[in-house]
């Protein structure tokens, strides 16, 4: 079955971890070009004023981690909005590691919001968009995915794992009409990167990555990473020995 970008037209945008950052800028974005949006996340207040004097933003307040509550979700915004035609799961967290100190709680955590949450959300789209034969399903991972970096131990490995995910749903559902796409941003400005003591190379606005996910989406892209020099780099550092990658990223890092 050959892809067929979804639009406005064809139903409503879900967001999860739309309450601030890159979900809460896309959910701008994909208003301002005319789709009916719905954002997702804990923090009813902060969903709130983002849905504030937007007709086309509707707020949603649910976990992620709660596989019923999400499959209720989805119910709601399809009785309230129309079928969802593009589902971007976004929510997640990041929580450094410090090793050689060792805080199984961090991997629980973060696994539990970053991968198993957006496992929640794929429970309640996939069936109704294979249903329809039609959709878009985007997992939003990042460039911490594609390698190994200090302090990232729990966070890279749950992105890792969303782009694996990502890629064998692409590949499993290509005859459903059901398209998969992953999206790999690098540093973004954001209240979870404030709080960062490194430098972040290449960091961009929120609102440009919202630009450009909404860009690469409207596109069809299966694979959308971004700022490009930063991505590439990454992508390019990962091809050699993982012994030599070890040894270069850690000196690089801990000078």
């Amino acid at each position: 079955m050959s892809l067929k970008i979804v639009t406005p037209q064809d139903g409503c945008a879900w967001i999860t971890g739309a309450s601030s950052g890159i979900g809460a800028a896309l959910a701008l974005e994909l208003a301002s070009r005319g789709w009916q949006v719905a954002i997702s996340a804990r923090r009813k207040a902060d969903l709130a004023k983002i849905a504030k004097g937007q007709d086309n933003i509707t707020a949603f307040v649910c976990d992620v981690t709660d596989r019923e509550a999400m499959a209720a979700t989805a119910t709601k915004i399809e009785k309230k909005l129309g079928p969802i035609a593009l589902g971007i799961m976004n929510a997640g967290i990041y929580l450094p590691t410090a090793f050689p100190d060792f805080d199984a709680e961090i991997f629980d955590r973060t696994f539990e919001v970053n991968l198993t949450g957006t496992v929640n959300g794929l429970a309640a789209l996939m069936p109704l968009m294979v249903s329809r034969g039609q959709g878009h399903i985007s997992l939003v991972s990042s460039v911490a995915g594609y390698g190994g970096l200090p302090t990232s131990a729990a966070y890279g490995a749950s992105k890792a794992a969303l782009f694996n995910l990502g890629e064998s749903m692409a590949m499993d559902l290509k005859a459903s009409g059901v398209h998969v796409s992953m999206v790999a941003p690098g540093f973004v400005k954001t209240p979870a990167t404030d709080v960062n003591p490194f430098p972040m190379p290449f960091i961009i606005e929120a609102e440009d990555a919202a630009r450009r996910i909404a860009n690469g989406l409207a596109k069809g892209k299966t694979h959308i990473s971004f700022p490009k020099r930063f991505s590439y780099l990454l992508r390019a550092i990962n091809l050699l020995p993982r012994g030599l990658y070890v040894k270069l990223v850690g000196s690089s890092t801990n000078k």
